[in-house]
């Protein structure tokens, strides 16, 4: 029988290459947790979508605005929809496994948000230099995953975080902070996503090196190493000191609670090219920034992610409208949803 939670899975798909992996996922969900997903495929799509899981899901059909990110868009309307008070958010790429579920749902007794940990399964080449960015987020502190736990509550009372920011993960992080709640990471939690084809990787190498213009001291450190390799004297010395040290680095954060499980031996020897990377494509997302913004999904964003004092003037009483009701709010942003609703388990 599912657990009194709400899964939400947010999407936009523009052809289903992935549907029958998404549907075999969803099939064995349902017997763990309700499922919402919010959908804002062309109708077409989002028409057949409903068909194959409304056995295991309710569908809400929805048409998404311009000028939003529709991951950050689509979880406010599943949370505002949701029917239980502990909800689950996901992308439609994350894999959960009914021990990692039911762990994280068990944190959420004592957390208004919690955050666990992405790995690739499967792994190709181009996962595997994605997940030396995970390896260094882990050894400094905890990585952005593509799913949290939340109560829906305390999203309530915060009337949600703002759709238009890139980086959505960390505006729902500084906003439950600046609305009081109660963050739990935990690293220790893996739940497995699918691996992005390698075109979509491609696109979105300068995207993830825009989400750093919210974190200021990350970025200077990021744009620093291409001028410190190019204009030192022993350019040959300084860059295998530095690959070097950003193998060293990644093997800390793989090894931290628990890591071994499941990122691969050979993880840490990507460091050095995804540090490459980000030495290059930071500079390309200061220029981007500089253009306007960053195209993402058809739209472009210009903030990668609000300051913490903006965040705060928003949630002061003097500062922050009323919330509409959930019910009214999900209503306002999608005039006419198709729902269909799970079986009874």
């Amino acid at each position: 029988m599912p657990a009194h939670a709400e899964y939400v899975l947010p999407l936009r798909w523009t052809d289903d290459a992935d549907a029958a992996d998404l549907t075999a996922y969803l099939r064995a969900l349902c017997h763990h947790i309700d499922i919402t997903v919010v959908d804002a495929s062309p109708p077409e799509l989002a028409a057949r979508h409903a068909q194959l899981w409304s056995p295991y899901a309710r569908h809400l059909q929805v048409a998404r605005p311009d000028g939003v990110n529709g991951k950050a868009w689509g979880v406010g309307i599943g949370v505002a929809a949701a029917r239980h008070e502990h909800v689950v958010i996901a992308d439609d790429d994350v894999r959960y496994g009914a021990r990692t579920l039911r762990e994280l749902l068990r944190m959420l007794e004592f957390a208004d948000l919690v955050k666990p940990q992405n790995h690739f399964a499967p792994l190709p080449w181009h996962a595997r230099w994605d997940t030396a960015r995970s390896l260094l987020n882990r050894a400094v502190g905890s990585d952005y995953p593509g799913t949290y736990g939340l109560r829906a509550s305390t999203f309530t009372k915060l009337d949600g975080y703002d759709p238009r920011v890139l980086f959505e993960n960390l505006e729902l992080e500084r906003t439950v902070r600046a609305g009081g709640g109660r963050i739990r990471s935990c690293p220790h939690l893996y739940a497995a996503r699918r691996p992005p084809s390698f075109r979509h990787f491609r696109g979105q190498r300068v995207r993830q090196a825009y989400d750093s213009l919210a974190q200021p001291a990350r970025l200077a450190l990021e744009l620093a190493l291409l001028p410190v390799v190019l204009l030192t004297r022993h350019r040959l010395r300084t860059t295998a000191i530095a690959a070097v040290a950003a193998v060293a680095w990644a093997e800390a954060g793989r090894r931290r609670h628990g890591g071994r499980a499941v990122f691969p031996a050979t993880s840490a020897a990507w460091a050095p090219l995804w540090v490459t990377e980000r030495a290059v494509t930071a500079w390309c997302a200061v220029a981007v920034r500089a253009r306007g913004g960053v195209r993402y999904a058809g739209t472009r964003l210009c903030v990668a992610a609000h300051p913490r004092r903006w965040i705060r003037a928003r949630l002061s009483p003097s500062c922050v409208t009323s919330a509409r009701a959930p019910r009214e709010r999900m209503e306002a942003w999608t005039p006419h949803p198709t729902t269909t609703s799970p079986p009874t388990t």
